[in-house]
This record gives C-alpha cells, structure tokens and sequence, in this order.
C-alpha cells in the first residue's frame, strides 16, 4: 500500500455565509417595534498549516475533497448566526502550493506557517444593519456569499541540507542509516528505495539534515525510473554527494562515467547549476572496490571535486565526510544568515478603478463585470421585489446606469450582470439613481415593478420636496407612485 505520496490535488470547498433574518421587534404596546433581524455568520476557512509531524500528503491522496463548515443564518431580536468553522489541514514542511493553471501560490516553509487555502462567503446583513433614516422598515435582508471554491495542487520538495544522489545499489540507503538514526528499507536489488529518506546528521556542533534520494538512471531527467518523481526533492538543499559504487559488478560502468551521467540528468532538469558538490566512493571495504576508489580519486580531484572514500558497512572514512558536509553548511547558513522580518504586502485599488465595466457585446446585449457588482449580485435575494430594487439603487450610486447610458443603452436592452452561467440576465429600464425611498410601497415590495409609472432622472444630489419638479428632469419611463406622480404633474402644470 502506498505509505509516502509528495504530489496530490486537492479540491476545497469553503463554507457559505448565513443569511441576514429579515424580522420585526414585537412587544406589547410596540407591534411594530422596528426591524431586529440579525446578520448570518461567516463562512469558514479552508486552511493549510505547515506540521513537522506530518511527512506526507497520503491523507490527501485518499480524501481530496475537504468542505469547510456553513455559517448560520441570523436571528430575530438583534441576534447574529454562528460562524461556521474553519477547516485545519496540516502539510510537510517543504509543501508548494500551485492553483489549477500551474501557478505557485505559496511555498510552505517552517513549522507553523499558515496559508488561506479557500476563504469562507461573508454572512448576509440582516434588515436591522440594512435599516436607515430613510429605510426605516426594510422588507429585505441580504444573502450570505457562497464560500470559495478551489483546484490545488500540492507538491512537496523535501526540505533538507544535503541530497545523496547517484545509481540505484550505489549505497545511499546504507550510506544514510550510516551517518543518521534514519532506517531505510535496505536489500541487494534496484530501486530498493522507493520513497526520499530523511536523517539528521550531527557532526560537532553543526546539526544537518541529508535526504537519500531514490537512484537515477539515464532518462531520469525525461521521466525514466524514479528520478522525475523524486529531483524535486534536491531543489532546497544546499549541495549534492554523489555516491558513487565502486564495487559495482556491471563490467560497462565505472565511477566516472557514472558521475558524467547523473551530472548530465541534473543538468536536463534545471535549477541546480550552483550547488556544491562533493563525491563519496562508496564500498572501499570491498577489495576490487579499495583499487577502483584509488584508481579514480585523482581524476576526479582534477575536475573539481571533493573526494571522500568511505565505507557504509565499515564506517570507513564517515567521519570525514559528515564534517566536509558540515563546513558547507556552516558557510552557506552565514552567508544567508539575516534578520527575518515580517513582510507585508501592500495591493491599493488602482484611482481610476470605478469598481466594474461595462461591454458593449456584437448581439446588441451589454455585460457588466465587477468584483463589487458580482458580490451585490450574489447577495440579493431575487425573489423580493425590495430587495431587487435594493440592488437598481446600489448599482446607480455606482455609476452603473450612467455608464450603460454612456455606451448606448436604451430601455428594454438585455444586460447580463456576472460572467458564465451564475450570470443574471434582464431586460433594463433605467431608473431614477439611488432615489427609491422616495417611493412608498408596502414592505418587501417595490413600486417601480408594479407596472409602467412614468419615471424621471435625478439632475441635483440633493432633493427637496418643494421644489422636486425644478430638481427633476423629464428622461425615461420607470415606474413611479401614484402620490409622486401627481405631485409632479400638479408642479409641471402650474410652470
């Protein structure tokens, strides 16, 4: 059965935000006491947290669905719903995170370092947080948002000091149970290692962590063996050891020409040009071994290498090269030895961002996008009239009309709000801009969608009832009260 499994992906789902409760206070000698509906509580996050415990991405692998829990509606009497909660999953240290399109989002490094993974939907405002001066009862409250949804992929690259690299039987795994408390699966056949193994080195003061990597082969680089599973594992370490067999009994092989190999498979893989390297001859303790090390040590000093001869069964020359290790360790961790600060990263909304657009479509049609617009969309409740209207008058402060205007509109064209099938599809009347508390209709309901009223656009901010008719200009038809309308049509005819 599958025990290590370092590439998953993970669909999360986090939870909707509870509904704003749309409610009347009610007491004796107060049966309509003002609205008291509360707010729905909030979705909960989906969120990834970095374990030191944890050295696999199995549970992932079994269970790639994880849903986070739903915030509950409000309540009357001034109550705000319960928050739902939010969902922990923990990682390895050393797990990247990439969305569906292949694009890093966040590399998990340190033990307890948290990334949101999917955001839970914001609750709805209940008619009490929705009440105003001139919104005195509202029949409507706002919907709770949907939680967000995401396709991760999650990677981990093992992060460790120093990768043993080289041919399968070279000796890694016992090379590693060696120099560490590490116990690797060990036996006298390829491939025997199937997964990276991690140990902790102590050599003097200097305490390192060596990955065995699981052996390449030619064509490692283009997916041959095991090697383009596992090179992702040798990105973070500092420098490589070739562990290269010189007890080898497979006549068209030698130390070098294996060395040459494995460094060309690096090489087609990327990324590893500037790590130091050093070179372990593996089995010494071996006679044909001992004259092949001594026979190949020069040749490969005079390439540039750092030459060891040990021996994993013996322990010959171990502690020689854990120390070697250790000095590159102690270089490299001083020279990238700074002050760690908290970074934040500041994104301003661009001055000129209005918060939506408007296109213009080859059909005659008109879409508007928008964050901002999207979200009020996703909030209203479309089976209350109120609430519909609720959203014409926030779209209009926003300048949404004005700009439908601008790019030719006209009364009865088909404007999509949103993209893709949550679109919200209708058939547009412009309206008077954020002037429906001016018309009087029972609760819950909206009179500009009675019927055809006649309509007017505001000209001024500000309005006075005396003087509405010279404040109001005659545009459009939109639906209007019985009482405005005659109001202006007295005002009109006394001029």
């Amino acid at each position: 059965m599958t025990t290590f499994v370092d590439r998953v992906t993970l669909f999360a789902s986090a939870g909707k935000g509870g509904d704003g409760c749309v409610s009347v206070k009610r007491e004796k000698f107060k049966p309509l006491g003002g609205p008291d509906g509360g707010n729905g509580g909030r979705g909960g996050d989906i969120t990834l947290v970095v374990d030191q415990n944890v050295t696999t991405l199995l549970d992932y692998h079994h269970s790639p669905h994880r849903k986070a829990t739903s915030g509950r509606a409000g309540y009357g009497d001034r109550k705000d719903g319960p928050s739902g909660e939010d969902l922990i999953l923990t990682v390895p240290n050393g797990t990247v995170v990439y969305d569906a399109d292949g694009n890093q989002l966040a590399d998990l490094v340190g033990n307890g370092t948290i990334f949101i993974a999917a955001q839970g939907g914001f609750g709805g405002l209940g008619n009490l947080a929705l009440s105003s001066s001139k919104r005195r009862a509202p029949g409507f409250a706002l919907l709770g948002e949907p939680g967000e949804e995401r396709t991760l992929i999650l990677e981990l690259k093992s992060v460790a000091d120093i990768a043993l690299v080289g041919y399968p039987s070279a000796g890694k795994s016992s090379l590693i149970a060696a120099i560490s408390a590490a116990r690797p699966k060990i036996a006298d056949y390829p491939f025997t290692t199937l997964v990276p193994n991690l140990g902790v080195v102590q050599a003097g003061e200097t305490r390192f962590t060596v990955a065995d990597v699981p052996g390449l082969i030619p064509g490692a680089s283009q997916g041959k063996g095991l090697g383009l599973e596992f090179l992702r594992h040798v990105e973070r370490c500092v420098a490589l050891v070739h562990v290269l067999d010189c007890g080898t009994l497979e006549t068209d092989r030698n130390p070098v020409s294996d060395l040459e190999i494995i460094e060309s498979e690096l090489a087609q893989y990327g990324g590893l040009e500037n790590r130091p390297r050093m070179v372990a001859l593996n089995k010494i303790d071996l006679p044909d071994g001992q004259a092949m090390a001594v026979m190949v040590e020069e040749t490969l000093r005079d390439l540039g290498y750092e030459v060891y001869q040990v021996s994993a069964a013996s322990r010959a020359g171990l502690s020689e090269l854990t120390y070697a290790m250790a000095r590159i360790i102690q270089k490299t961790r001083a020279e990238t030895a700074v002050e760690e600060r908290t970074r934040i990263v500041l994104r301003p909304v661009a001055v000129d961002d209005s918060g939506f657009n408007v296109v213009a479509n080859t059909d005659g049609s008109f879409s508007v996008s928008g964050a901002k617009v999207m979200r009020w969309v996703r909030q209203t409740d479309f089976k209350n009239a109120e609430a519909i209207g609720y959203l014409a008058d926030r779209m209009a402060q926003l300048g949404v009309e004005r700009e439908l205007f601008r790019k030719g509109a006209v009364s009865g064209v088909e404007v999509r709000v949103g993209v893709g099938e949550s679109a919200v599809v209708f058939d547009w009347e412009p309206t008077i801009e954020a002037g429906a508390e001016l018309l009087g209709s029972a609760r819950g309901e909206d009179a500009r969608f009675d019927g055809p009223w006649r309509g007017y656009t505001k000209v001024q901010d500000q309005l006075n009832d005396d003087e509405i008719a010279e404040q109001w200009e005659y545009k459009v038809v939109d639906p209007r009260t019985p009482a405005l309308s005659a109001q202006i049509d007295d005002e009109e005819g006394e001029q």
